[in-house]
């Protein structure tokens, strides 16, 4: 376990991460709607615009990257008891088929929340999938009576 890397992707992976996060539709059985290709291009150049809201946290071992999370930062409105206010919301955690069950997604989530406690964020939260809720709950998640969700359809794609 010593021999993983845990840390902020460079630019010049971020074709690798969007690999890595092709690969996972495609492990979970889903159909992309465009080509690999155009969605790597697409990726990197969504990724270098929202570089100040998303942060890409990545797993390298031995030069390859095996495994990658995101950490998006919302600002919150100010109030008279802090003015600067943000929340994060932990996104896209993946890490390859091999290299799961061994502590390397453990590691990946709690360097994640180490940098949300630097940036002084007030609370991350996860979407999670129900195999991976253990994993979170280890870490410090729970479930919350006062955050609630509401599913959303638009007719047309954001924006």
């Amino acid at each position: 376990m010593d021999d993983i890397t845990i840390r902020p992707a460079e630019p010049a992976e971020l074709d690798v991460v969007a690999g890595l996060r092709w690969r996972w539709i495609l492990e979970n059985g889903d159909q992309p709607v465009t080509t690999r290709e155009e969605f790597v291009r697409h990726f990197v150049n969504w990724a270098a615009e929202n570089g100040s809201s998303h942060r890409c946290v990545v797993v390298v071992r031995d030069g390859v990257l095996i495994g990658m999370a995101w950490l998006a930062v919302v600002q919150r409105v100010p109030s008279p008891q802090a003015l600067r206010r943000a929340s994060g919301d932990l996104q896209c955690v993946y890490v390859i088929p091999g290299e799961r069950d061994g502590g390397v997604g453990g590691r990946l989530v709690e360097a994640v929340l180490a940098r949300a406690q630097d940036l002084g964020l007030e609370r991350v939260t996860v979407h999670s999938s129900p195999r991976a809720i253990p994993a979170y709950a280890r870490r410090g998640f729970a479930s919350s009576p006062r955050l609630l969700h509401a599913r959303v359809c638009r007719g047309d794609p954001y924006p």
